[in-house]
């Protein structure tokens, strides 16, 4: 064999063998693989030693939910997914929270408690389950690139099933926070009223690049890695999707929720992002709070910084 077929057949073999580890990187970050449903009589928990002194308030707050009259919906995503959420009405033309998850998790588990929080502040609920997660269809997960015109969407049922002047608010936690925030820097209509981000990340590759960190692996090796992933096989560019980016354009009242003991995504991308919104915002950072533990370790105060803000919009 000359030596030129010996080379080319090295670089084959070197593309194939950065495509598959792309690949991998694929599966690991982007991809979720098949959901089951919960079986009757358990109960779903966030992994780690954190939220276990909280698993008898989740455990409440799902047996809660479950025995509540939900109505269930579906949509349709703009690239043609199944996307389906729970409705939990206190009041009959009250405003409605449209609620979004965090990474691999589902509505039920992340949001359970949010449904008692909605009531307690006048409102109905409506817990989705993002594309890729729980109920819905999907199986790429993109961080909030995707998932900001699914927010869109059904902002655009709740305004077709309940009336134009119905009243909106759109609450994510974590990558759900991340996901209301992009769609923040869209063109949002006049019945979204304000917005919640719990905990959100300001920067897609900032958030992967800490966890590789936390992992104890190379960044300027790894990332590369995921970042050709998500391209190939997940139909986006991590690099550009800033939720940063979007906060700059974002024109609806927005209070940011953070814990300031969060190891997972730092409590000072929530206060950036704060720092650089443009728009009539808050922020109530929890004291000594995890990651999306905000509610749970500080309830009063979270309540109290809600409705003052709710109250700075009403004049």
């Amino acid at each position: 064999m000359d030596p030129v077929h010996i080379i080319l057949i090295i670089i084959a073999a070197l593309i194939l063998l950065v495509i598959a580890a792309a690949y991998v990187c694929f599966r690991m970050t982007f991809y979720s693989g098949k959901r089951k449903p919960l079986p009757d009589g358990e109960y779903d928990f966030p992994e780690g030693e954190i939220y276990e002194e909280f698993h008898s308030d989740m455990m409440r707050w799902q047996d809660s939910i479950r025995e509540m009259n939900a109505e269930d919906f579906e949509i349709k995503s703009f690239d043609g997914l199944t996307l389906r959420g729970k409705y939990f009405e206190h009041e009959k033309g009250a405003p409605i929270e449209i609620m979004f998850h965090g990474y691999k998790g589902n509505g039920v588990r992340d949001l359970c408690g949010a449904v008692e929080r909605c009531f307690k502040l006048g409102r109905n609920a409506l817990i989705v389950d993002q594309r890729g997660h729980g109920s819905s269809d999907g199986h790429i997960i993109t961080f909030g690139y995707k998932e900001r015109f699914d927010c869109l969407s059904w902002i655009k049922f709740t305004e077709s099933h309940f009336g134009a002047d119905q009243k909106i608010l759109i609450t994510g936690i974590s990558m759900g926070a991340a996901t209301v925030i992009m769609a923040s820097g869209e063109d949002l209509p006049d019945s979204v009223v304000s917005i919640l981000a719990d905990c959100p990340f300001s920067s897609t590759k900032g958030i992967i690049c800490k966890v590789v960190t936390d992992m104890k692996l190379p960044v300027p090796i790894v990332y590369p890695f995921i970042r050709l992933g998500a391209i190939l096989f997940a139909g986006f560019d991590p690099n550009k999707c800033e939720p940063m980016d979007a906060i700059k354009r974002c024109r609806k009242p927005i209070i940011f929720i953070h814990g300031d003991a969060d190891a997972y995504v730092p409590c000072q991308m929530s206060e950036k992002m704060y720092e650089d919104c443009p728009t009539q915002k808050a922020i109530f950072v929890a004291k000594d709070a995890g990651h999306g533990l905000a509610f749970l370790k500080d309830p009063d105060g979270y309540y109290k910084a809600v409705r003052e803000f709710d109250k700075s919009l009403n004049g």
